[in-house]
């Protein structure tokens, strides 16, 4: 397949960088020191930064604890996880609705924190069960979803990614555990995260942004290049993580980022020079 990236010019006039985390600044802990510098470049530049990321099995505080680390220098306000994007759903429009999640210690707290009505698993009957990207899920935890879920609760996921890339492979994500509730109910769950509106919705809403001041980097198609073609975000792939050339050869023409490199090596080059 021969691509042929649109003028430069067009990523350089936004304002607002929005970028994936796992495969696209980093895999796992193994950081990608060209993404620090390009980073850096455009703090240098005037323009502002947000680190996205659909792992919800991690708070704000874990990523901003992590890229510290890593050489990124974040600030809280910089990052944002589907988790956010869910909990801030459930406050909105589901409030005072009882919850049971199937979901690391860490968001487990942080839906408490923000006075979301939890359950145990235990209950007859749960208005909503939530699942996400859980590193410590055991099979009572999918037996608990499957059976509150059939007895009619409303079944929503943080977010939609079969697997997450590490430095050693792929390991299952929160898209690979709603299949499993999903083939032992039948009841397909709600989104959030990467893809989906509310997404777009949260980061208009926290950075005062409009869509065409934005443009998105990241490694997959499905979450990452789809949030910014369904949303009028300029889309920028990067073929350091998940998404080979072939893979885009087989999308649909709307589906297709508006650019592609083979890392963010090269965008900062492509932005900044050598």
């Amino acid at each position: 397949m021969n691509f042929q990236n649109p003028n430069i010019d067009i990523l350089k006039q936004k304002e607002l960088y929005i970028f994936d985390m796992d495969g696209t600044i980093y895999l796992g802990f193994q950081v990608f020191p060209f993404a620090i510098r390009f980073i850096n470049n455009l703090r240098a530049a005037g323009k502002k930064v947000l680190f996205f990321t659909n792992n919800a099995s991690h708070t704000t505080a874990y990523y901003v604890n992590k890229l510290e680390k890593l050489g990124f220098s974040p600030r809280p306000e910089e990052i944002m996880t589907s988790g956010d994007v869910t909990i801030e759903y459930l406050k909105r429009h589901r409030a005072g609705k009882s919850v049971y999640l199937v979901g690391t210690d860490e968001l487990v707290e942080n839906f408490r924190e923000n006075n979301i009505s939890m359950l145990t698993g235990k209950e007859e009957r749960a208005d909503i069960v939530v699942t996400s990207f859980d590193t410590t899920l055991t099979y009572e935890k999918l037996d608990n979803a499957c059976r509150l879920v059939r007895g009619g609760a409303e079944y929503l996921s943080t977010h939609p990614d079969f697997n997450c890339p590490t430095e050693t492979g792929f390991i299952p994500d929160s898209g690979a555990i709603a299949a499993f509730v999903t083939a032992s109910t039948g009841k397909v769950p709600t989104y959030f995260g990467k893809p989906y509106k509310e997404t777009i919705e949260m980061i208009c809403e926290a950075t005062g942004y409009t869509c065409d001041q934005m443009c998105i980097f990241g490694d997959r198609l499905y979450t990452d290049i789809a949030v910014g073609k369904r949303h009028g975000v300029t889309a920028v792939l990067v073929l350091s993580g998940e998404t080979h050339m072939e893979d885009v050869a087989g999308a649909e023409e709307k589906d297709r980022p508006d650019y592609i490199f083979p890392s963010l090596d090269e965008v900062d080059t492509a932005l900044f020079g050598a």
